[in-house]
């Protein structure tokens, strides 16, 4: 036992000694085995060339090595240096008269070395090409998802035959199925393009007929580029995509004729200019080609003058209309396809109009998505003028400053709750209930005394907006303000590259929906909603029934308001809250309620739907004119108010005019 002690102590000691050199002795390798690979090519390194550097590159890859890719970056970045004293590589820095040495496998320093032992490595631009495709192989396999998705970003920025390898081998190792998804769609494309069998480009482009990504679209667009060509006759070896007639609008004769003589198959056509300057210059004896000169003044005189010229063979022959219209027929112009092989072309061009096919679908589904959203916010903003319209006949021109409360009260409740979520959830009831109180005061102070006085009360509620948004601008300045949404309202729903809405619009059309179940709701299964409705459709009978009327139109009117500065609430998170914004959307509520039928919930809706899809259908053809579209939809209101005055669903009662 007092033996074993001693044994087991230096053992422990002898174990302790060595720890501290584990790290050591494998960095140690790791540059060792980095720099064994280069001093087996040390040739090839130092000055390399495009069709030397493939066997060090498949070495590189080869290895595993962490710090091969860092030394691919570097190489190709002219950063690696060959110190001649010990032929070795590293990576230097120059300090003047020496260079500072970095070990290029551990990147620690490693000395230095005389400027005058260091030498630059200086690849190529071929090399630098060949250096980047491995490492685009790197980088498609390594550990970070971001790094991969930023080669697979590159590579589409970029594409080349050298990187279809690269790309398809790191296919199978691939975990995340969104990158492994774009790695596969990318090989297709690069596929398409670049594989070595006509078999296997045409495979890839069928196969890029289901998709609707940009990157395909313009994949097949690059295979089916053409070259304007012009030949005595169509040649039999040439891909061509079509023919071109001179004068069509494809290739007006100016510019068929002018192709014609950029390939010296024609002369230049003489300008006025050129054709006195000859005529001066062989002026002889008071003649020209046998005119006398003053016949030179008319455009005949001198037509003949150049024309004898030029059968002497002094001067080029005139360029006349014939001889123009008889070189353009003697000639054929077309266009070639830069892809020699027709199969290709032939599928490229199939799968390209199945494509853009489907891109239209889904480009109508999103502007049909697009759509609903507009008419969401417009049935919001419209819906509680739709209620006031329809019970009291009051046009309201200050029902849009009511959107502009609401939105600036959610902005206030923002600077009290800072957290998003809860300010939203107060802000609701808290708009409802500051725009309810002012559409009560309003409807107590003014409205009232206006009943059945129309132009007046147009005159006054208009007054009124005005006096509001000047308000505004006194509180809380003439600068916009932020709504900001909540973080679970960032983003976009993406159903797939081209169809895509942002979630905020999605809440809004919740939130419409919403509404909607409430105001049916409310109208529908409440005393409130019953005595609204009898007020509506008769004042007389209602009174004499016990209900006040007044005190319905005050409600009612308060009720408008209230759902108007939830409106304003939905609308600020995605719009300016400025002192103006109701203004922007006035004209459009009064013409849904007009469309759709005034005080009718249903009817505000179709209306809603129909303005929206319109304007959106408007916008799509003239996407770059947003006013042409509001122009346009005014005209279509007046258009359909002469043959359906009372909307699209029309009211019985006082609100219809019965």
């Amino acid at each position: 036992m007092p033996r074993v002690l001693p044994i087991v102590f230096a053992l422990v000691l002898c174990a302790c000694a060595a720890l501290p050199g584990t790290g050591r002795a494998q960095q140690d390798d790791a540059a060792s085995d980095l720099q064994s690979i280069l001093q087996t090519h040390a040739e090839e390194v130092a000055d390399p060339g495009r069709r030397t550097v493939g066997a060090v590159i498949d070495d590189l890859v080869a290895s595993g090595l962490p710090s091969a890719a860092t030394f691919l970056e570097r190489w190709a970045d002219r950063e690696v240096y060959l110190n001649t004293e010990d032929g070795r590589f590293y990576y230097a820095e120059d300090e003047g008269e020496t260079y500072a040495l970095t070990n290029i496998a551990t990147g620690e320093p490693a000395g230095s070395a005389p400027e005058d032992a260091v030498e630059e490595i200086r690849p190529n631009g071929g090399v630098r090409r060949v250096i980047g495709s491995a490492l685009v192989q790197f980088q498609l396999s390594d550990p970070d998802p971001a790094v991969r998705s930023d080669a697979l970003d590159a590579l589409a920025r970029r594409p080349n035959a050298e990187q279809l390898a690269p790309l398809r081998n790191s296919i199978e190792g691939e975990q995340d199925p969104a990158i492994r998804a774009r790695k596969e769609r990318l090989a297709a494309i690069l596929s398409a393009r670049f594989a070595d069998s006509t078999e296997d480009r045409i495979e890839a482009i069928s196969s890029l007929a289901s998709g609707l990504s940009l990157e395909a679209r313009a994949s097949l667009s690059q295979i089916l580029e053409t070259q304007q060509r012009v030949a005595e006759s169509l040649p039999e070896d040439a891909n061509i995509a079509t023919e071109l007639e001179p004068g069509s609008d494809a290739l007006p004769a100016a510019e068929a004729y002018a192709r014609l003589v950029d390939e010296g198959l024609a002369p230049a056509a003489q300008s006025r200019e050129e054709i006195k300057a000859a005529l001066t210059a062989n002026l002889a004896d008071g003649r020209v080609g046998g005119v006398p000169v003053g016949q030179l003044g008319t455009e005949a005189g001198r037509a003949r003058a150049y024309a004898a010229l030029a059968e002497a063979g002094t001067v080029p022959p005139l360029v006349t209309d014939e001889s123009r219209a008889e070189a353009l027929a003697s000639h054929v112009f077309y266009l070639e396809y830069d892809e020699p092989d027709p199969a290709i072309t032939d599928a490229a061009r199939t799968a390209l109009d199945e494509v853009e096919t489907r891109v239209f679908l889904n480009q109508m589904a999103d502007l049909g998505l697009d759509a609903l959203s507009l008419a969401s916010i417009y049935f919001l903003a419209a819906i509680g003028l739709a209620i006031t319209f329809g019970v009291m006949g009051v046009i309201n021109m200050a029902h849009g400053e009511f959107i502009m409360m609401g939105a600036y009260t959610g902005y206030v409740v923002q600077q009290i709750i800072p957290d998003y979520t809860m300010s939203l959830i107060v802000a609701l009831p808290l708009a409802f209930a500051v725009t309810f109180g002012a559409g009560v005061a309003l409807e107590r102070l003014v409205i009232r005394w206006l009943y059945h006085r129309p132009l007046e009360t147009l005159l006054a509620t208009f007054g009124i907006s005005i006096m509001l948004q000047q308000l505004a601008k006194n509180i809380f300045g003439t600068q916009a303000r932020p709504l900001t949404s909540p973080g679970w309202l960032d983003g976009a729903w993406v159903v797939n590259d081209v169809i895509a809405i942002s979630n905020i619009r999605i809440a809004i059309f919740v939130l419409a929906l919403i509404f909607l179940a409430l105001i049916l709701f409310v109208l529908n299964r409440t005393r409130l909603g019953l005595e609204v409705r009898a007020v509506t459709q008769n004042p007389g009978m209602a009174g004499s029934m016990g209900i006040n009327p007044d005190r319905i139109n005050m409600l009612t009117f308060g009720l408008g308001s209230g759902i108007a500065g939830i409106a304003g609430v939905a609308i600020g998170l995605y719009a300016q809250v400025t002192s103006e914004m109701g203004a922007n959307y006035i004209v459009q509520s009064f013409m849904t309620v007009v469309v759709g039928g005034v005080g009718n919930v249903w009817g505000t809706l179709a209306g809603a739907t129909l303005i929206g899809v319109l304007q959106k259908g408007i916008e799509w053809f003239n996407p770059s004119n947003t006013l042409a579209a509001q122009t346009y939809m005014i005209l279509f209101v007046i258009f359909f108010i002469q043959f359906r005055p009372k909307g699209i669903v029309a009211l019985k009662g006082r609100a219809a005019g019965d």
